[in-house]
C-alpha cells in the first residue's frame, strides 16, 4: 500500500505543480512565467518526486509510463492497475484542490481551460487531431525511452531523477503549443473533470495517445538495449543498494 499512496501524492504533486503553475503562475500581470516556466514546474514535479518517492514506488506519476515500463519487462503485470488507479485519484484530486484556489482570484473564469488538454479549436495552437494525436505518441515514446535509459542498470547511479525531469521539459517545450501537452493520462483526466463539456470529449486522445506511446517507448528501448533482468521498477532496490555502498 506504501507504493500505491506514494504514487498518489507523486501524481498530485505533478498536477498541482504542473497544471497549476500554467493556472495560476503562467499569465500573472508582468511577472508571468509564460510557456517556459510551465515546462519546468512540470519538469521539476518529477525531479523532486523522483527523489522523494522514487524508492518507494518508482516514480511513475504517470499510466502511460506504468504500461511502458510493463512492456519494456521493467515493472510487474499484476500492479499495472492499482498503480493506474492511484496515479488518476492523485491528478484529481490535485485538479479540484486547485479549482478550489483558483476560483478565490479576481477574474476567475473556467472557460479559459483549466490547463485541459485539447486539439482543434482547443489547442493553444489550433492544431489538427491528427497533429496532437502524433506528437502525443512521439514525446511520450522518447519520454518512455529517456525513462528506460536513465534507470539503466549501466547508467550513473542517482542522476536518473535530473535526466527524466529535463526529458520532461523538454517534450513540453515542444508540445505545449500542440496540446498544451498531455503525455501522461491522470495529468488530462483531472482538469478535464473540473472543466466538463469539451475536454471530456476529447480526454479520450490523451489516454490512448500516451499509452501507445509508452508501449512503442518500452519496447524500442527493449530492442535497442539489452536489459538486466533484476531490473523491474523504474527506480529498482538494486541501483539504490549501489548508490549507498
Amino acid at each position: 500500500m506504501r507504493k500505491f499512496f506514494a504514487e498518489f501524492i507523486g501524481t498530485f504533486w505533478l498536477v498541482f505543480g504542473g497544471c497549476g503553475s500554467a493556472i495560476l503562475a503562467a499569465k500573472f500581470p508582468e511577472v508571468g512565467i509564460g510557456l517556459l516556466g510551465v515546462a519546468l514546474a512540470f519538469g521539476l514535479t518529477v525531479l523532486t518526486m523522483a527523489y522523494a518517492i522514487g524508492h518507494i514506488s518508482g516514480c511513475h506519476l504517470n499510466p502511460a509510463v506504468t504500461i511502458g515500463l510493463t512492456a519494456g519487462g521493467r515493472f510487474p503485470v499484476g500492479q499495472v492497475l492499482p498503480y493506474i488507479v492511484a496515479q488518476v485519484l492523485g491528478g484529481i484530486g490535485a485538479a479540484y484542490i486547485l479549482y478550489a484556489i483558483a476560483s478565490g482570484g479576481p477574474g476567475f473564469d473556467l472557460s479559459q481551460g483549466f490547463a485541459a488538454n485539447g486539439y482543434g479549436d482547443h489547442s493553444p495552437g489550433k492544431y489538427t487531431l491528427f497533429s496532437g494525436f502524433l506528437s502525443e505518441v512521439i514525446l511520450t515514446m522518447m519520454f518512455l525511452f529517456i525513462i528506460m535509459g536513465a534507470t539503466h542498470g549501466k547508467a550513473p547511479v542517482g542522476f536518473a531523477p535530473i535526466a527524466i525531469g529535463l526529458g520532461l521539459t523538454l517534450v513540453h517545450l515542444i508540445g505545449i503549443p500542440v496540446t498544451n501537452l498531455s503525455v501522461n493520462p491522470a495529468r488530462s483526466t483531472g482538469p478535464a473533470l473540473v472543466l466538463g463539456g469539451w475536454a471530456l470529449q476529447q480526454l479520450w486522445l490523451f489516454w490512448v495517445a500516451p499509452i501507445l506511446g509508452g508501449v512503442a517507448g518500452g519496447l524500442l528501448y527493449r530492442f535497442v538495449v539489452d536489459e538486466p533482468a533484476a531490473e523491474i521498477v523504474g527506480f529498482d532496490e538494486a541501483r539504490l543498494k549501489r548508490s549507498r555502498a
